[in-house]
């Protein structure tokens, strides 16, 4: 209906077209050709005038209709590439940009109507000036975006714009629980929804734009197991935000100049001022360092394992051997991997052993321990 609507709406603009073209050409086939030449007399002259303008009106019309279509589809191709662009960019970048348009629009409409009096390009001017600073006014706003907000944050009757020109939290709201961004890894490793389930983790949960992409592309990798690791991920989304109703937003922030997800990720959180949930080790330290917070669920998991101290006794089944001469290694029901002293001659059995020393880091926990029957 709307392709329709204008395509008509095409074909009458062109007809009007081709009626000023037709007044234009009109006197000037007046002066190169006279009345006399012509000896058609005054009434020949009007109905070649009127016939003049029904050709004219008649032949726009028919090119406007058949060159419609290509329009049409150059401006929805035109719609999709500005869409795309605007979800891509943070509020407060259009924000600025939109002021940016109007203060150029209106120095252009100033600086315009000085050349009105100028003979046969003078009203073109206006239209060049528009052009000109409607663009600059966008890039030089959305560039120096953070100044622009601070001076109009300095302003009694606008308290709700910061530096950044994010929206400001009430006083009263201030020690609301922060926003928490999920990174890839976390969301493909699944026990987050359980942990959401419990009740364990509040507030706003933030999936960035750019993680649901590298889920997208992991799920659509050649790979079988990159692939089933890929839906895997979709699924639990899609579980987090039908089945446990949780407060989940997708964030449409793509910082384009940085080209690593992790980079992406610490510096949406520098912005939100909201922790991140991941079980990467690497993220973790490296977030820590430019002052984000991490919530990682490994170290959650470790914290609520039983404890094991040094002299306590367990039965273990060990399956292989380990890095160092004489080593086996078995594990836990929780996973947590075992290091038996002189346990390569008992792989394949059940053993006794005795806890030497326990080791915690935040990439996990790992019990060393010996054989009773060594003692």
């Amino acid at each position: 209906m709307i392709d329709k609507t204008l395509r008509i709406l095409i074909t009458v603009l062109a007809a009007v077209g081709g009626l000023m073209i037709t007044d234009r050409i009109i006197p000037l086939l007046t002066v190169v050709v006279s009345e006399e030449f012509l000896n058609i007399g005054v009434f020949g002259v009007t109905m070649t005038t009127i016939l003049s303008f029904v050709f004219g009106g008649i032949a726009g019309g028919v090119l406007g209709f058949l060159v419609a279509p290509f329009f049409v589809k150059q401006l929805w191709h035109f719609t999709y590439w500005v869409e795309l662009r605007l979800n891509k960019m943070p509020g407060y970048d259009v924000l600025a940009g939109v002021l940016g348009l109007a203060i150029g629009l209106i120095i252009s409409n100033l600086l315009g109507s000085a050349f009105l009096p100028i003979p046969i390009v003078g009203k073109y001017v206006p239209l060049l000036l528009s052009i000109i600073l409607g663009y600059l006014g966008i890039n030089v706003a959305i560039k120096k975006r953070e100044e622009l907000f601070s001076m109009f944050s300095a302003l009694p009757a606008l308290p709700w714009l910061n530096r950044d020109g994010k929206e400001r939290t009430k006083e009263k709201n201030a020690n609301v629980c922060p926003a928490k961004i999920l990174d890839t890894s976390v969301i493909i490793d699944g026990r987050i929804a359980d942990i959401c389930k419990s009740g364990f983790i509040e507030g706003l949960l933030i999936i960035p734009v750019f993680v649901l992409e590298e889920l997208q592309h992991i799920a659509d990798s050649s790979d079988l197991l990159k692939r089933n690791r890929g839906r895997r991920g979709l699924d639990i989304l899609n579980r987090m935000q039908k089945e446990l109703e949780l407060n989940v937003h997708i964030d449409n922030r793509d910082f384009e100049d940085i080209a690593e997800v992790d980079s992406k990720l610490i510096k949406l959180g520098q912005l939100l001022k909201a922790k991140i949930i991941t079980n990467d080790y690497n993220l973790n330290k490296v977030a820590e360092l430019q002052g984000v917070s991490v919530l990682n669920i490994n170290e959650l998991s470790n914290a609520v394992k039983p404890v094991v101290l040094p002299g306590e006794e367990m039965v273990v089944h060990v399956v292989k051997d380990g890095k160092e001469f004489g080593q086996g290694v078995a594990y836990l029901d929780d996973g947590t991997m075992i290091v038996v002293d002189g346990g390569k001659k008992h792989i394949g059995e059940t053993v006794g052993v005795l806890v030497t020393s326990v080791l915690q880091t935040a990439a996990g926990r790992m019990i060393f321990a010996k054989p009773k029957v060594a003692m």
